[in-house]
């Protein structure tokens, strides 16, 4: 068949007819993220061109890509990009594919981002004993005292970039056990401060007045890189959990979406899942809350004394977790907060009064 004949309307046409007989999702959806990717042109652009025909080479590029989607490998693997919240993200099979469930996430996170930023402007100031004014938690002296979020299992860093972005006056960390995933992540970071017009000198300037001292973040004698390049209020560390963040540094707001599914129903996930997303970011144990409930244990002593943890869990995992929480008894009483689809998505909680303790700060 001469290629003139397959003009983008046929062959979108024609590919969402095929992908039905695979039992693709969102057939045509999906014709038209790969049609356009291939031509380098938006979706819209399909229909404004919709008589355009496809060259020789063209075709060929598409052909290899609808092969790897009726193979069921994930549309986000094949293009090298996932939306997510407001912006578009790199991701690899070196990191979980961001979903949006997981906006339920940062949605509870800014909320409290913005409650404790309202609280440090309400706070007049601090005396001590003789009267003397030591801390002015307000505009004077706004530049000194900044929130620290930090995120743990940062993955492709959807969430904390999404985070960073819409707090330049915050500082945040993110930790990955992966250093595959930490570098798309840095990547991602680095993409992003540009595509935001941040430029290198801009950074360096911000970076100046927010980065941590160089020995602030340590594992007990070995140092620990801090990245500081990309967006000049996120800084990546490589390790796991709370392993690369030294022993009394503490935190406003933590967050994690860490592995939450059972062991035993992995094989049963859909194939562009089990076989292709990293099941380091997938399995949580025999009963999937092996990692929530480490991070729940470990947290108050990396929180500030009013500070929160927000964890992603199964949307089955409500009443295992609030018997952790008991358990543990070192947060006060949960709240767990619905997706969009109206299940349990997250989990806030606060540390317990009764457990504050003298913390250095970074």
């Amino acid at each position: 068949m001469h290629t003139s004949l397959w003009t983008i309307i046929r062959l979108l046409a024609w590919t969402e007819g095929y992908f039905r007989s695979f039992d693709i999702d969102s057939p045509r959806l999906t014709a038209e993220i790969l049609l356009s990717h291939v031509l380098n042109i938006r979706r819209l652009d399909l229909y404004l061109q919709f008589d355009r025909p496809l060259s020789t080479n063209e075709l060929a590029l598409y052909k290899a890509l609808i092969k790897r989607r009726v193979e069921k490998e994930p549309v986000a693997y094949i293009t090298g990009v996932k939306g997510f919240w407001n912006s578009q993200f790199f991701v690899t099979p070196d990191v979980l594919i961001p979903r949006p469930d997981t906006e339920t996430l940062v949605e509870s996170a800014l909320a409290l981002v913005e409650q404790k930023k309202q609280a440090m402007k309400d706070t007049v100031g601090v005396q001590d004993n003789s009267g003397k004014l030591i801390s002015m938690l307000g505009k004077d002296i706004y530049g000194e005292k900044r929130l620290k979020v930090l995120e743990l299992g940062t993955g492709s860093g959807a969430v904390i970039i999404s985070l960073a972005m819409a707090n330049p006056d915050v500082l945040f960390y993110a930790t990955d056990i992966s250093p595959d995933a930490t570098a798309v992540a840095l990547k991602n970071s680095i993409n992003l401060s540009v595509s935001n017009d941040v430029s290198a000198s801009n950074a360096a300037s911000i970076s100046s007045d927010l980065s941590p001292s160089d020995d602030s973040l340590k594992l007990s004698s070995v140092d620990v890189p801090v990245e500081r390049v990309g967006l000049a209020n996120l800084f990546f560390l490589s390790g796991s959990w709370f392993l690369p963040i030294k022993k009394g540094v503490c935190f406003d707001l933590i967050v994690s979406n860490p592995p939450y599914i059972p062991t035993s129903d992995i094989k049963n996930l859909q194939q562009e899942v089990r076989e292709y997303e990293p099941v380091l970011a997938l399995d949580g144990g025999v009963e999937g809350i092996s990692c929530l409930k480490e991070i729940l244990e470990a947290a108050p002593d990396y929180l500030e004394s009013d500070g929160f943890l927000l964890i992603e869990m199964g949307f089955d995992q409500k009443q295992r977790l609030e018997h952790e929480v008991v358990s543990i008894s070192k947060y006060d009483k949960p709240v767990f907060i619905k997706d969009y689809a109206g299940h349990h998505r997250v989990v806030s909680l606060q540390k317990k009064i009764k457990n504050i303790e003298n913390k250095n700060k970074i």
